[in-house]
């Protein structure tokens, strides 16, 4: 956000519900018991930068080094990445985990990079399957010549109003360790 405000150019700004505390408080009493959540109640937790530093637009960050795969997310998708990433470890699958963090600029050269590393993406994302942010990504790794397998892991074309049937359209990490054990066989 202190890059968006920084910007001399217009900037959209997109925070996902799940990682905001207006969006928790919002819920009030039984929020938290009626709606599935994979970020701890209790918050993350780390030191605090005595100064905030703007991210820079369009570069991507490795989360977590794996050698089998790369799953490649944004926003809450990255969190529920990682808890696969961790849950596929202890199944002998290495993934790695690269946040985009941006979607316009997108950082190809680090989803490339990856790819070619571990020469299988899986893609995360929010957005429908179709015409979505899973295609854009595959389709520049593939015009920048991988050669690679693909999976991805979207939100279903429909969804429910029952919270616990919404719970099981949207990606979630029961989800993405699905995908990239079938990816990664």
């Amino acid at each position: 956000m202190t890059a968006a405000l920084q910007h001399h150019s217009p900037v959209i700004f997109l925070e996902h519900k799940l990682l905001s505390e207006t969006w928790i408080e919002f819920l009030g009493s039984g929020g938290r018991r009626t709606v599935h959540y994979d970020i701890p109640v209790e918050g993350a937790r780390g030191p605090i930068p005595g100064r905030w530093e703007p991210l820079p637009f369009g570069e991507a960050v490795l989360r977590r080094e794996g050698t089998d795969l790369t799953i490649v997310s944004l926003g809450v998708g990255v969190h529920r990445a990682l808890e696969a990433a961790g849950i596929l470890e202890t199944d002998g699958i290495s993934a790695s985990v690269l946040d985009l963090r941006t979607v316009a600029p997108l950082d190809t050269a680090a989803v490339c990079e990856e790819v070619a590393r571990t020469g299988r993406l899986l893609v995360v994302d929010e957005d429908y399957q179709s015409f979505g942010l899973s295609g854009e990504v595959s389709a520049r790794a593939l015009v920048a010549g991988l050669s690679f397998k693909f999976a991805r892991v979207c939100t279903q074309e429909t969804i429910p109003y029952a919270r616990h049937l919404e719970d099981q359209t949207l990606p979630n990490t029961e989800h993405i360790c699905a995908a990239a054990r079938q990816l990664a066989g």
